[in-house]
């Protein structure tokens, strides 16, 4: 018999029935919520007369609603709606939870690996697709719908086909001015946006081992943009060393490390499919399109229409050409925040760039922390007082202009340089022009008033 891979280890450990290559039932050991997925979960609950299962293993925050300028000022009845209705909820089912105003109060994918609770080897589950974060722990972590979602409230389970395993090894030293963001672009780039599509991946190799969990956060957390179900990495020292001291660690944090130890891969492990990319060639990558697919590295052109079927359409909504390069790109907004690059660490790159500078006429900028953690972190750091001397806004915590489920949304038919994750037409707001980068780039390019190449600047 071969070797099990990591993925392998912490499904079969979770596996309650079913056969493989058949539907098979999973015991889930985190679940978390937040109050856009959640509202009709619980109200089926209520329908049918049931319980939360385990409250013990349910979490929630508010994210995705709230306004960022002044938290409190809900001018939209549809927000203002489901954060009630989520604070209603959690406290009727006694599920803990970083309520609106909370001090613990951050994005859903951020406030699970800060508060300890995303361990190696568990499985996680959430309303939304960029669960996948989680992964950089060595878990299983994944988006589920609406109905899945009260599958859990109710049973602490949920039923899945388990899918295939691809392992991804990066490999090389990356230049200065090279970071995880852009890792997981070139790799889109290179293969696609459905190239994950029907497995769990599993991310390796030595330009791994070598990023922190902040930067192993990132690539994980773009597992969705790739196509994959979810994306893994082997929990080692520097992820024992992140969990370590948390609230919600293990009691017996040296049994649990020692179990940790036995997840990874086994050497003979067998993939389904395996591909590579060196980061010591990579350039900054930026989006010029309209998926995250649709990018290249700084310097080269945009491709001809001729090239792909989506591409005339993507043209005609970024209101740009073929032969152009990103310095081109007029850009009217910068913005710094989101569950891919709003951590500690992120903030700092960007403010790097910024410092003793200041943004370029005609461009504005915010930056948005991923948590209120995280904002103190950074204020305690003097990074505040950067943003705001360069011209900056910076906020209260929240998935922002992400998504554009919320106040802070681009203007029509402006050009973004954004640290998010997503690209899709109106995914920012109405026309919204969006350009996926890293910090780095993204706060570079606001100073500059157009995007440039940061390895020129670290």
């Amino acid at each position: 018999m071969t070797g099990k891979t990591l993925f392998d280890k912490v499904w079969d450990r979770h596996v309650v029935a079913g056969k493989e290559g058949e539907p098979q039932l999973l015991f889930i050991d985190l679940h978390v919520i937040h109050e856009v997925t959640s509202p009709q979960a619980f109200q089926g609950l209520r329908d049918a007369g049931r319980k939360v299962r385990r409250p013990d293993l349910t979490f929630g925050t508010v994210d995705h609603n709230n306004p960022t300028k002044d938290i409190f000022d809900i001018h939209d009845l549809i927000s203002k709606k489901q954060i009630d209705t989520f604070t209603a909820n959690v406290k009727e089912f006694g599920i803990d939870a970083m309520l609106h105003g909370s001090e613990g109060q951050g994005i859903v994918h951020m406030v699970a690996p800060e508060t300890g609770r995303t361990q190696p080897g568990k499985t996680i589950v959430c309303g939304d697709s960029h669960t996948a974060t989680n992964g950089a722990f060595g878990a299983i972590a994944f988006g589920i719908g609406t109905s899945e979602v009260e599958h859990v409230l109710a049973t602490q389970t949920l039923w899945q086909v388990k899918p295939k395993r691809m392992k991804i090894e990066f490999t090389g030293k990356p230049q200065k001015g090279i970071y995880s963001k852009d890792y997981i672009l070139a790799l889109i780039a290179k293969y696609g946006v459905d190239a994950g599509v029907g497995y769990a991946v599993e991310y390796g190799g030595e330009a791994i081992s070598d990023l922190t969990m902040e930067e192993r956060m990132t690539i994980c957390n773009m597992s969705i943009e790739f196509g994959a179900k979810c994306g893994l990495m082997a929990p080692d020292k520097k992820t024992f060393e992140y969990v370590k001291g948390r609230e919600k660690a293990p009691k017996d944090f040296e049994a649990a490390v020692a179990d940790w130890k036995t997840l990874p891969s086994d050497p003979d492990a067998v993939y389904d499919k395996v591909l590579t990319l060196d980061v010591s060639t990579l350039a900054p990558y930026v989006t010029w399109g309209t998926n995250p697919g649709m990018g290249l590295p700084f310097g080269e052109k945009f491709p001809e229409e001729s090239e792909n079927a989506n591409y005339p359409q993507a043209y005609k909504y970024m209101d740009l050409k073929p032969g152009m390069t990103a310095e081109e790109i007029e850009l009217g907004y910068v913005f710094i925040g989101s569950c891919t690059n709003a951590r500690l660490s992120d903030l700092q790159e960007a403010a790097a760039q910024v410092k003793g500078k200041h943004l370029a006429e005609g461009i504005t900028g915010i930056v948005v922390p991923g948590s209120r953690p995280v904002k103190h972190a950074a204020e305690k750091l003097g990074l505040d007082k950067i943003f705001l001397d360069a011209g900056f806004e910076w906020r209260e915590p929240g998935c922002s202009a992400c998504l554009g489920m919320n106040p802070d949304q681009i203007p029509e038919y402006v050009h973004c340089a954004s640290t998010s994750n997503r690209n899709f037409e109106g995914r920012q707001g109405h026309n919204a022009r969006t350009h996926l980068c890293s910090p780095a780039m993204a706060a570079a390019a606001g100073v500059a008033g157009k995007f440039v190449d940061v390895r020129e600047l670290v």
